[in-house]
């Protein structure tokens, strides 16, 4: 009893030395060594704040370090951005201020994938919420009990989950796990898709598109029925009435109007652009 009493009047005195001290810091020039010194016994004898903002994150052994430094920014902010005499005390304006921090601190560096503030928040809470009632209920819940339990609808719960998944990535080194089928083994590397060679034609298909556009309607019909629909120029010549030599001009003719609208000017273009009418 006499330790808790003692306790409690040496906070009482450490709060009273510290309200002594912020008055004093308001009336010191920043920047000058007294206003520095002042400002340096205020942070030392609440760094006690700092460790209470950091108890509840004990389970986050790799962050300790982490957490403390960013916390004692937070007790120095508070040091700087209070002003005596205003709301009701220190302590209640520093504890909330070093709070804020850890928690920005938490959402723009502990995510893998950033993901938006409120999504983020959505994420947590859904989490606190699903331990509450599977606590309650004695069993995991799914994601519709969830959602009448909070009031939302299921397509955000399941949104809100999925976004957990920004939190932690897994390595492509990792290995993959089996899969109904009985594929397993390797790496997530070795399931890694490799590059898309039709990404290399993209420009170059939006290139030619306004130009296709500006060749006549028969030239444009030519070009689909052999180049879409795969028909061989004899083909498309019984199919318009016209001879397969006629077609073959046709084809010529335009190849020649794209070849020179992809090269442009100077003559230098794509190599796409030298290849229109390979197929021709």
């Amino acid at each position: 009893m006499t330790d808790r009493r003692n306790n409690a009047e040496a906070l009482a005195r450490l709060r009273a030395e510290t309200d002594r001290n912020l008055t004093r810091l308001a009336t010191l020039e920043p920047g000058t060594h007294a206003y520095a010194r002042v400002r340096n016994d205020i942070v030392e004898d609440n760094l006690n704040l700092v460790a209470y903002a950091c108890a509840r994150y004990t389970r986050r052994t790799d962050l300790r370090e982490d957490l403390r430094q960013v916390a004692a920014i937070g007790l120095i902010k508070a040091v700087d951005g209070y002003r005596p005499g205003r709301g009701p005390g220190f302590l209640a304006y520093a504890v909330p201020t070093i709070a804020g921090e850890l928690k920005r601190y938490f959402r723009d560096h502990t995510w893998a994938v950033h993901a938006c503030r409120g999504e983020q928040e959505l994420y947590l809470r859904l989490v606190r919420a699903r331990d509450e009632l599977g606590a309650r209920l004695g069993r995991d819940c799914d994601h519709a009990e969830l959602a009448r339990h909070l009031g939302l609808d299921r397509d955000t719960v399941r949104m809100g989950l999925e976004t957990g998944a920004a939190l932690r990535t897994e390595s492509l080194d990792t290995p993959a796990a089996e899969t109904e089928r009985g594929d397993g083994g390797g790496t997530g590397y070795d399931r890694h898709g490799g590059p898309d060679p039709a990404l290399e034609l993209v420009v170059d298909r939006e290139s030619l598109r306004p130009l296709i556009a500006e060749l006549g309607e028969r030239d444009r019909r030519i070009l689909k029925l052999r180049f879409w629909d795969d028909l061989t120029q004899a083909e498309i010549g019984d199919r318009l009435g016209l001879s397969q030599m006629h077609v073959s001009r046709l084809l010529s003719r335009a190849f020649t109007t794209l070849r020179a609208g992809m090269l442009g000017p100077t003559g230098a273009g794509s190599p796409a652009a030298c290849a229109v009418g390979a197929k021709g």
